[in-house]
């Protein structure tokens, strides 16, 4: 059997024109076959497209009857309980004619499954394109939804220079850095590092801004004892007073100046200076 004949023979399974014998023929080859058995999943899934597309008719049910009454009449099969007229004995046909009688049937049934499958493909298509909605759900072509282009505008944000950084180192002498002070100009605020001051009983250090501009030394809160304090108060001078004046730190009694101003010995002093150079500003493309 060439493999147009196998291909023929599983669509004739599938449609269930083979008579009794060739249907077990046919069971038998597919187990034994996967080549076969894959020729026969690929019709019914070739014909099942098309059954779809065909509304189920219940058929009257005087109908079997009719037919069953006319297949005696006609000398065939018998129904069920009647006996039939002998049949010619099997050797009266040659195997030639056997064969070429079974091709002939098999080519038949590949013209017309395959004119049926070409003209439903044809149907399908018009119909998919010109009344989708007589489709069944399953093979409606998906809703296209054209989405307009929107413009977008993207704006790009140019970060603002960074200004200067300041520092002041606050010490006795060049060679005894007590605290270290840095300023950060746009939010008002320092830090004071502790570095080399040592904490005594009962004490509290001052932190001090003085300047020109003022009568007397301005408190700037107390350094606590981390290792860091960070403090907001520098927000309400303008910057030309933050870089001008002078820190100053003075040993006060425990939680403070009583009175507002130093009362202790100022015991460490310095000025700002400008750290790093600031960013230049960005250039527009």
């Amino acid at each position: 059997m060439t493999d147009d004949d196998r291909d023929t023979f599983a669509a004739e399974y599938v449609l269930g024109t083979l008579d009794a014998q060739e249907r077990i023929e046919a069971q038998a080859l597919a187990a034994a076959d996967p080549g076969f058995a894959a020729a026969v999943d690929r019709w019914e899934r070739r014909l099942g497209e098309l059954n779809v597309l065909v509304a189920p008719v219940e058929p009257p049910p005087e109908l079997l009857g009719r037919v069953k009454a006319r297949i005696a009449a006609a000398g065939g099969t018998a129904a069920p309980g009647q006996t039939t007229a002998a049949a010619p004995a099997a050797g009266a046909r040659s195997a030639e004619v056997i064969d070429l009688t079974r091709r002939l049937g098999r080519w038949r049934t590949a013209t017309v499954v395959s004119g049926a499958i070409a003209a439903s493909i044809v149907a399908l298509a018009v119909t998919r394109d010109i009344r989708p909605d007589l489709m069944p759900a399953t093979l409606q072509p998906p809703v296209r939804v054209v989405e307009k282009p929107v413009e977008i505008i993207r704006t790009v944000e140019v970060p603002a220079p960074r200004p200067a950084q300041y520092v002041a180192v606050l010490q006795k002498d060049a060679a005894s850095p007590a605290f270290l002070l840095s300023v950060d100009l746009d939010r008002g605020t320092f830090t004071v590092r502790t570095v080399g001051a040592e904490r005594q009983a009962g004490k509290s250090y001052e932190l001090w801004l003085v300047s020109d501009r003022f009568p007397a030394p301005r408190s700037l809160g107390l350094i606590g004892d981390s290792g860091f304090t960070v403090e907001p108060r520098l927000a309400s001078y303008d910057p030309a007073t933050i870089n001008s004046a002078t820190y100053a730190v003075s040993l006060e009694p425990q939680g403070g100046s009583p009175t507002g101003a130093p009362t202790g010995p100022v015991l460490y002093a310095g000025k700002l200076v400008q750290a790093t150079p600031p960013e230049p500003p960005a250039r527009t493309p």
